[in-house]
Order: structure tokens, then C-alpha cells, then sequence
């Protein structure tokens, strides 16, 4: 606990006569207030705040990891720990291969989560620097931003640096800032705030002020100065990152426990025995400290990498040649990479950090260069994009990261943005509303029935016809009995997400139709205030002939395929058809492939390929896969 001899003197740091000076009661105000009061630059205090909210307050709600405000002052965590892993309407069978028995309790309960580690609980000593009531630093949104430029003047004095008024002489602080444990994350995070010191930012916050950091190119600050810090180098080992983030091998298990069970993921040899085709981004539906007990569980499930929210850091579990059980598909497991981001899906003002965002986008471009693998949504997948195996397991599988889930933002993070490719009333459309504006009803976050908190979301809801009062689409495999889709969060049977694209099939006013799920569907795309962009694309149809063609969840080979001592796998249709005259994006074409290890020893694990061919769709909200020789493919 700090005490109040580490109170800094407030500093009379007036503007030059002539200045444009921010009222102060703006946001803009309130930072530049802060700053001058505290001696803290107030383009390192503006960076700081936008690497942990973007600047947003999101409405005095605590984050997962219990931090309020602009600046994420941290505090106890919340009840948010106790949620259920990956809300979906059914259990998910992570590994989702039937060559072995699913795990009993594979969909069991987290474990409570411990309390935030005395160097996560900023808003406390926050309180105790600025002498503002704790209430008061987590719901307003002047005293956040006050308490966070109280903590970085201590930071500064406390590694015996000058109150210095050049950003470049505050590196120190800002990576003390971070709460990280480690020198190479602290850096990171550091790193980070000064790419936005040179590069500048600027954007409308969720309270609906615009906030503008100038752009200071020629900053460059000594980044020797995190050595003062004292802090601990992160874990070795054999991790796959890139040099830009700060990563640590924490390995999940593998190991037998009885009766020929074994986890929790399979041995490989990718990409020289199978490709890596996907990335599947995920939310944990846990704190870190959980999410670090699930995978280190040889019972249960497994993943490539962890994200922490609070800083970015990244833990990785598994080499990259070996399978991760973490998407409920077989196929798309053993050609996929799996990043589970520290989050909740259901609640939207538990924000996912900038911070995070970062790390995670550079750890998907290193993945991505490294395979081969499309930054586009066909590849770089949410788990909620991972289709059902069977018909059977469609009810089943997961809906994060959600609605919430800034897509728009993330792929400008990797440097690939959602933007037109043609001219107005193109053949194809990408998805992408505005996110903060674009703010649809969500229910079931909560209570059941009960609408969620007013929150951006990169998604679109799908109607039967051109009018908000239409009843939403059906999906046949959620609700085999033919009732309709629901407004509910984990509902994915009426919603395209920020990149996905989709085949026009009619424009009617505001309202623009696509083929989706085998059927005609209609969303609000009105002319003023586009929720999509035109698009070019590869698009298929069933082949002269075919009235219809099945639709199936993975892409496995034809029975002949499979050698003596390796089960063959049904190529088990789902219940939807793609009807003559419908169209559908492509995302790529697939050789018929099963990889088979169903047993502990490594030996005996197989490849199937067989002449059977795939290509992969957007079908509705999840990929999905047909067979070649029932299409054909052209441009539109």
C-alpha cells in the first residue's frame, strides 16, 4: 500500500500564452488536465489510457481482469470468474473426432477463480496517491484518468527518473504501468505505447467525444530504463513467437491416465504431414489463472496460445506440429492453430485490451507467414465460425468470441482492413458495420430473455424478408423443429460477422438479400450508414443437372481411401442442402483428409488423402464444406 509520502507535488504546468487549450470538460480536457497536474506528458498518458481502453469507459463496467475507466485502474475481480466456459446451447466435444470415446466431463465446470495478484490492484493505490475515494476512481471518468497519472508519476520517481516533460524519458514507467511480472512483457506493452506516441491516434469513444493524440515520429525513448524495474525474465522453453511479443512456454500435458485415455492433445508432425489451413480465435470464459488450470488439465482440453487481457502477454502450450482439442471439429483441429484470448463472451463491457489485440494480431501475422494461411475470415476463424462434424454435433458447438468481438478493428491490426474491391451493386458483399455505432439488441448476457448492455458489435441479423419486423432465418440444424432464430447471444442461427462475404441475391432500399443456410436472407444495409462493403469473389453453385447438393462439416476422404487398420470416417451430410441457382463464396479448395490418432503411442497415427476433393464456403455463420465435383466454380 502506497503511503502518502509518495504523493508527487501538483505540478503548475499552464499552456503557453496563445495555446488551444481542451475544455476541461471534455474527455480531451480531462487528459490534458491530468497530465499537467501529475508532470506526466500528455501524449504518455493519452497512449497509456488508449493501449488499455482505447479511451472508452464503457460505462464504469469492470473489465475481466477487474479494471475500471480510461485508464484501467484494477481492482478485486468480479463475478465474471464463475461463468461457464464457452456458452453454447449444448456441450461441445473439444476434441470432436468419433475414433475415440468422448470424455466424460469433458464440458465440466471451471474452478473459482483466485483474487488479482497485489500488482494487478491499481485502483487501490490509485486511491491512495490522488486521495480519491476508490467508488469515485471506478465510475468517474475524470478521477480514472487522474488516478492513472498519479500512478505513472510514481512509477517515474520510483525508478529515479526525472519528472522529465519528453515522453521518451517516461519507458520506464509506462512498462511498470503494464502490471507485467516479466521484463519482456513489461517491454512489450511499453513498446506498444510508443508505436502509438509516433504514430498518433484518433477516434470517437463509446461516450460519443472525439479524443486525438498527435502523431510524434521522432519520439524514441531508452528502453534500458525496464531494467530498473527488477522484474523477473519470462519461462523458457521451445515457444513459437514472434520477436515482438513477449511469450512463455507453459506446456499443457500429455500423458496416459487409465483404461487407454490419455491427453489432452495428439503428437504431429505439421505442417509436413498436413497443413496448417486456419487460425481459430477464441475467448476463454475465464480469468488467466483458470484458463492456465484448464489447459495444464491432461483431462480435458488444450490449445496452441493463451492471451492475457490485462497486458497482452502470451503463454503458448503446445509445439505447432502437434493437434490442440480446442475447436469441436476433428478436421479443422488437425489443420488449425488455436489462440484463446482471456474474456467473456456475454459480457460485452468486460473489454477485450488493446493491448491484447496487438499481441494477438502479431502472433496471427507471424502464424500466417510462417503456413501460408489467407488473412481473410475464412481462415482466420472465431470458434464460432467452426462448423458441426454431424448433424448430431451442430446444436453443440461453441459461439465465441461473439458478437462483441471487434473484427473490423482486429484486421486492421494485421494489415489486412475490410475494404471494397468493387464498384457499387457488385455481386458480392463483405459484412462490416460500423462497430461502435452499430449497436443490434442482445439478449440471454445476463438473465435469460433480458436484453445486454447497449454495446458496438460487428455483426448483422438476418431476416426473412426486407423489414426489421420480419422474422429472423432459420437454421435447421440449431432447431430441427423448425422454430425460429432468437435475438440471444449465443444464437448464431440469424447473424453474419464483420469479413464475412456472402453472394448477393436481390437489393431492395436499405435492405440488401444473400444465400445463406440454403435460403434467401435480408439485412440492413442502408445506403447513409453501410453495414457491408462490395466485394469481388469466388463463388460456386451446384453443377448443371443437381437440383441440390449436401453440405457436409468436414472434409474427409472417400472410403477407399483409408488403408487396412484405419476405420473409414462417414462423410456424414448436415441436415442443410445448397439448391440449385444459390451461390456461395469460396474460401479455398481441400483434398479429402483424416488424420487418425485415436491412441497415446504416436506410432501408429496416419494420414488418410484420398481423390476426393472439397471447397470450403461460407455457408451461414460457420464455414462449411462441399464436394467439388457437385459445383461449379466462377467469378462474380
Amino acid at each position: 500500500m502506497a503511503s502518502a509520502a509518495l504523493l508527487l507535488p501538483l505540478l503548475s504546468a499552464a499552456p503557453p500564452a496563445g495555446a488551444d487549450v481542451p475544455d476541461a470538460g471534455t474527455l480531451q480536457g480531462q487528459f490534458a488536465r491530468a497530465a499537467a497536474r501529475h508532470g506526466v506528458p500528455e501524449s504518455v498518458l493519452l497512449a497509456v489510457s488508449y493501449l488499455q481502453s482505447r479511451w472508452d469507459g464503457h460505462g464504469g463496467a469492470p473489465s475481466v481482469t477487474g479494471g475500471y475507466g480510461p485508464m484501467h485502474l484494477t481492482d478485486a475481480v468480479t463475478a465474471l470468474a464463475a461463468a461457464a466456459p464457452h456458452h453454447s446451447d449444448g456441450e461441445e466435444d473439444a476434441r470432436g473426432d468419433s475414433s475415440r470415446a468422448v470424455r466424460a466431463g469433458a464440458g465440466a465446470p471451471v474452478p473459482a477463480a483466485e483474487t488479482l495478484p497485489p500488482r494487478l490492484r491499481t485502483l487501490e493505490r490509485a486511491s491512495a496517491l490522488s486521495g480519491i475515494p476508490a467508488e469515485e476512481l471506478r465510475t468517474g471518468t475524470a478521477a480514472n484518468i487522474e488516478g492513472g497519472a498519479a500512478l505513472l508519476a510514481a512509477a517515474q520517481r520510483e525508478a529515479g527518473l526525472p519528472a522529465s516533460t519528453d515522453p521518451a524519458d517516461w519507458y520506464g514507467a509506462v512498462a511498470a504501468y503494464s502490471g507485467a511480472d516479466d521484463s519482456a512483457t513489461a517491454s512489450t506493452y511499453a513498446n506498444d505505447v510508443f508505436d502509438v506516441i509516433r504514430t498518433g491516434e484518433s477516434r470517437t469513444t463509446d461516450s460519443g467525444q472525439v479524443v486525438t493524440l498527435a502523431a510524434a515520429p521522432a519520439v524514441e525513448p531508452s528502453t534500458a530504463q525496464v531494467d530498473r524495474l527488477g522484474l523477473r525474465r519470462p519461462a523458457g522453453g521451445p515457444v513459437e513467437c514472434p520477436r515482438s511479443v513477449a511469450c512463455e512456454w507453459i506446456p499443457a500435458p500429455y500423458e496416459e491416465f487409465g483404461d487407454g485415455d490419455y491427453g489432452n492433445h495428439d503428437k504431429a508432425n505439421r505442417p509436413e504431414s498436413q497443413s496448417i489451413d486456419y487460425i481459430v480465435i477464441h475467448d476463454t470464459e475465464a480469468t488467466w489463472d483458470v484458463t492456465l488450470k484448464l489447459v495444464q488439465d491432461p483431462t480435458y482440453v488444450s490449445w496452441q496460445y493463451s492471451l492475457r487481457s490485462s497486458d497482452g502477454h502470451i503463454a503458448q502450450h503446445l509445439p505447432l506440429k502437434d493437434v490442440g482439442w480446442h475447436a469441436g471439429n476433428w478436421f479443422v483441429n488437425a489443420k488449425s492453430v488455436g489462440l484463446e484470448h482471456e474474456g467473456f463472451l456475454t459480457s460485452p463491457d468486460s473489454w477485450y485490451t488493446e493491448a491484447m489485440y496487438r499481441t494477438s494480431a502479431r502472433l496471427v501475422r507471424y502464424l500466417a507467414d510462417r503456413y501460408g494461411v489467407p488473412l481473410d475470415r475464412q481462415h482466420v476463424l472465431g470458434h464460432d465460425n467452426v462448423p458441426g462434424t454431424v448433424t448430431s454435433t451442430i446444436k453443440g458447438m461453441h459461439t465465441d468470441p461473439g458478437p462483441y468481438w471487434d473484427w473490423a478493428h482486429y484486421f486492421r491490426l494485421l494489415g489486412r482492413p475490410i475494404t471494397p474491391s468493387a464498384g457499387p451493386h457488385a455481386g458480392v458483399v463483405t459484412v462490416r458495420p460500423d462497430y461502435g455505432a452499430h449497436r443490434p439488441v442482445y439478449t440471454g448476457c445476463a438473465t435469460a430473455g433480458v436484453a445486454c448492455a447497449p454495446h458496438g458489435s460487428g455483426a448483422v441479423r438476418l431476416h426473412t424478408a426486407p423489414s426489421a419486423d420480419a422474422p429472423l432465418v432459420k437454421d435447421i440444424g440449431l432447431r430441427p423443429g423448425g422454430q425460429g432464430s432468437t435475438d440471444g447471444v449465443n444464437d448464431t442461427g440469424a447473424r453474419a460477422s464483420t469479413g464475412q462475404s456472402y453472394a448477393v441475391v436481390e437489393r431492395l432500399g436499405d435492405w440488401t438479400a444473400i444465400w445463406y443456410l440454403g435460403q434467401k436472407a435480408w439485412f440492413h444495409n442502408p445506403r447513409q450508414e453501410p453495414t457491408a462493403v462490395d466485394a469481388r469473389g469466388t463463388v460456386l453453385t451446384p453443377r448443371e443437372g443437381l437440383a441440390e447438393v449436401p453440405v457436409y462439416g468436414r472434409a474427409y476422404p472417400e472410403a477407399s481411401a483409408y488403408p487396412v487398420g484405419v476405420p473409414v470416417q462417414s462423410v456424414s451430410p448436415l441436415p442443410y442442402k445448397l439448391l440449385a441457382g444459390q451461390r456461395y463464396v469460396v474460401g479455398g479448395r481441400t483434398p479429402g483428409e483424416y488424420y487418425f490418432a485415436p491412441v497415446f503411442d504416436p506410432t501408429g497415427h496416419k494420414v488418410v488423402r484420398g481423390q476426393e476433393e472439397y471447397y470450403q464456403i461460407q455457408f451461414g455463420h460457420r464455414v462449411a464444406f462441399v464436394k467439388a465435383a457437385d459445383v461449379r466454380v466462377f467469378q462474380i
